[in-house]
């Protein structure tokens, strides 16, 4: 049952979304799968080359905006599905620039892999290794890139893999790591002949270039004239009277249908007529189309239109209603906003209650040709006027015990969303109100804002609402987002002239997320009970919401007064904590525990744990992070060293000591540990095990701020600068760029702040 359980843990955490869903969602948004508009493929001589000749590994569909790249390979999906052998695997990733969960190179491994690992689930062993120990942190830190492609190679590399057939469609709607992922697919066409690639793009030069098309990959391209011929007569199959004008292109074809289902029968021909057959003059006459409606439709249209473009995932009916301030005396919200966003010249789509752009070149046309129809007076002013009305929302609607839940202790993964929600209009906005605020303050106007000012409008919002905005980043399960958002509203705060006494209470609200995130986040209702109880007596936030705390409890020893220094405290070890290391790079942070079994890697801003590292028999003394941060060193009791990778957390190397270290560090080089007892050289090649190689005594060479080795001296670049009395030398120790933190015997620990000039 615990197997079961973690394998169904392993999934759960993989699954950013399913691409069989995604499929299915962009078919209905373009108007269903014709199968007219793939079936010339399956006869083009490129095609049945890839799919029949071993040594063809990779076809690469590339074509201009709206030439049908992504139904085309709707259609192949289907045709393989029906023609591949039973155990052969198929898996296939739709990329879109304007959804965040699925336009970056490491969603498109965790699609890839998902479905494949759906099909044939021997493989999961292969992301089990990593998961077991790092959770689903493997699958969001910032190493997950990394992780993901190596657990994706190893399966590539697997005999056991059946034959399979990958498939991406859109990779220049990857908008973060397509880089990345180009060198990925381009390095592994070489794994096996088993292994197939299929990926659609628009025509860009470096997308080529990136792939390294040799003798084992080809190019089909809907602009060859052979080509573009069958395409137009699949475009001839939905309507031959439209493929003149089409061009080849369905998504003119989609539009234009639109348009014509709304016009008399004797309009037809002459709609057809009007319509231009270029996709950008197209885009032009629907922008004129909505300027010409009557009243104030058409600033209803830019309204809603321009907030679609700025918001960070599509919207919701609700949410788009009020974001874009749409008129509120209506009876039917989803209705009214139906009515609108139909009314915005095909540019907007509606599945299952959500509101997309249709296409991307859509999109590129309102931000870049028709934006200043869309953003009369910048983007920035749709920013402010998102964040302003996100704060006016969630004013008027924030509460305590929104969702009813009642038990203070009630659990966050239960909570299931009411009918009606609550939070249905506010949702967005409770998650994403400060990026908006930012956006805005990059803008030349945002040093006018009254907003930011000491009586403006955050002051009051955290002043009134602080309490119940966590709450429903509770019951969003966006809490981490939270921290964050809370983290660069201060940044955005900091150095204006007029915001001290905000600043001050931002401040103290950052303290309070902080350090009672994991209660809120776990049960939404500690929110009013163990935070409030646990903040010090002078906590703005505290005495803001002393109404909420409850009165049935007292706590005899009095908290203190102030926040103390420690900004995070990081839970989860079983016993005492030996040592502790910052990589160099400050994002991490590694803990070692006498419970023999763990050393942890944590993320350093948010507190979260990304790594547990078994494999010690014994308590583990001492960590200390590689100069570069790949690597992590531990010493234990049970006389050995072990060299860990930081980032997927597999043991590279065990040293046999013989006897414990109490301190190791890394050289400059990394190629060597310095310990109390010499210099111990690592070998270069990583293995299971690797023999003691005790160097020459040498005098360790230290880069920047440091202690010597005997502890007796602070050093820096290996230069003698302050001599240490016996009583401050120390036990453990911890340099972080220019600070040095000492433990001593007595415990007491202190620190040191160096500024060399």
């Amino acid at each position: 049952m615990d197997e079961i359980d973690k394998l169904e843990k392993c999934m759960q955490d993989l699954r950013l979304t399913d691409p069989r869903d995604d499929k299915k969602r962009i078919e209905e948004t373009k108007g269903g799968l014709l199968e007219g508009s793939y079936r010339w493929i399956l006869e083009n001589s490129d095609f049945q080359r890839w799919r029949d000749d071993p040594q063809s590994r990779l076809l690469w569909i590339k074509g201009d905006p709206g030439k049908g790249k992504t139904m085309l390979l709707c259609g192949v999906v289907n045709y393989l599905k029906k023609s591949m052998a039973k155990t052969a695997l198929l898996s296939y990733f739709f990329c879109q620039a304007t959804d965040s969960r699925i336009n970056n190179a490491t969603a498109v491994l965790r699609g890839l892999l998902y479905l494949l690992v759906d099909q044939q689930p021997s493989l999961v062993s292969h992301i089990r290794k990593k998961h077991d120990h790092a959770g689903k942190a493997l699958f969001k830190d910032a190493n997950a890139w990394v992780a993901l492609s190596e657990i994706f190679t190893n399966i590539l590399q697997d005999p056991s893999l059946n034959s399979t057939y990958l498939i991406v469609d859109a990779l220049d709607e990857c908008v973060t790591d397509l880089p990345k992922l180009l060198d990925f697919i381009a390095q592994n066409l070489s794994v096996s002949s088993r292994i197939k690639w299929m990926v659609t793009s628009r025509n860009e030069a470096f997308i080529e270039q990136r792939l390294q098309l040799d003798d084992s990959g080809t190019r089909l391209s809907l602009e060859l004239k052979e080509n573009a011929a069958q395409v137009s007569w699949a475009v001839d199959s939905v309507l031959e009277k439209m493929q003149q004008k089409a061009n080849g292109t369905f998504l003119w074809v989609s539009l234009v249908v639109k348009e014509l289902k709304e016009v008399m029968t004797w309009e037809v021909l002459q709609v057809l007529e009007e319509v231009p057959t270029e996709l950008k003059d197209v885009y032009r006459r629907m922008m004129k189309q909505i300027e010409r409606l009557r009243r104030q439709y058409p600033e209803l249209c830019r309204q809603v239109l321009s907030t679609v473009i700025a918001a960070y995932r599509p919207l919701r009916l609700q949410e788009l209603h009020l974001l874009s301030g749409l008129p509120t005396q209506v009876q039917d919200v989803n209705q009214a906003t139906t009515a609108i966003v139909k009314m915005c010249g095909s540019f907007l789509t509606i599945q299952e209650g959500s509101v997309y752009i249709i296409h991307q070149s859509a999109r590129d046309f309102l931000s870049d040709e028709a934006r200043h129809n869309i953003f009369p007076c910048g983007i920035g002013d749709v920013h402010h006027s998102i964040f302003s009305k996100s704060l006016q929302a969630m004013s008027k609607t924030l509460r305590r015990d929104m969702y009813s839940l009642r038990q203070l202790g009630y659990p966050a993964e239960y909570v299931k969303q009411p009918d009606p929600d609550p939070l249905a209009a506010s949702r967005y906005s409770c998650v994403y109100w400060v990026d908006h605020l930012c956006n805005y303050h990059l803008s030349r106007s945002a040093n006018r804002t009254s907003d930011l000012k000491d009586e403006g409008a955050i002051n009051s919002f955290i002043t009134k609402k602080f309490l119940y905005w966590l709450e429903a980043l509770s019951l969003c399960k966006s809490i981490p987002h939270g921290v964050v958002a809370i983290t660069r509203l201060e940044t955005v705060v900091e150095g204006r002239i007029d915001t001290h006494a905000l600043l001050e209470l931002v401040r103290d609200a950052r303290r309070f997320i902080m350090s009672h995130k994991w209660a809120i986040e776990n049960s939404p209702l500690q929110a009013y009970t163990s935070a409030l109880l646990f903040s010090p007596t002078r906590s703005l936030i505290r005495g803001l919401f002393k109404r909420e705390e409850p009165g049935w409890i007292a706590i005899k020893q009095p908290m203190q007064d102030k926040w103390s220094p420690c900004l995070q405290t990081l839970e989860g070890h079983r016993d005492v904590v030996t040592s502790v290391a910052f990589s160099p790079d400050s994002a991490r942070l590694a803990s070692a525990s006498g419970d023999k079994t763990t050393v942890k890697i944590w993320d350093a801003s948010s507190s979260d744990c990304l790594q547990t590292l078994k494999g010690h028999s014994d308590s583990v003394i001492s960590v200390a992070f590689s100069h570069n941060s790949a690597r992590l060193a531990s010493a234990s009791d049970d006389n050995t060293v072990k060299i860990w990778d930081a980032s997927s957390g597999d043991c590279l190397q065990t040293l046999s000591i013989g006897k414990r270290l109490y301190r190791i560090s890394f050289d400059i080089t990394d190629s060597y540990l310095r310990t109390e007892i010499g210099a111990i050289d690592i070998p270069a090649r990583p293995g299971s095990l690797s023999l003691l190689t005790i160097l020459e005594p040498r005098s360790p060479q230290y880069q920047g701020l440091a202690l010597s080795a005997d502890g007796a001296w602070i050093t820096y670049n290996s230069e003698k600068l302050v001599w240490l009395p016996s009583e401050h030398r120390p036990s453990s120790s911890v340099v972080s760029r220019n600070i040095i933190g000492i433990g001593v015997g007595t415990g007491r620990v202190w620190i040191c702040k160096v500024e060399l000039t």
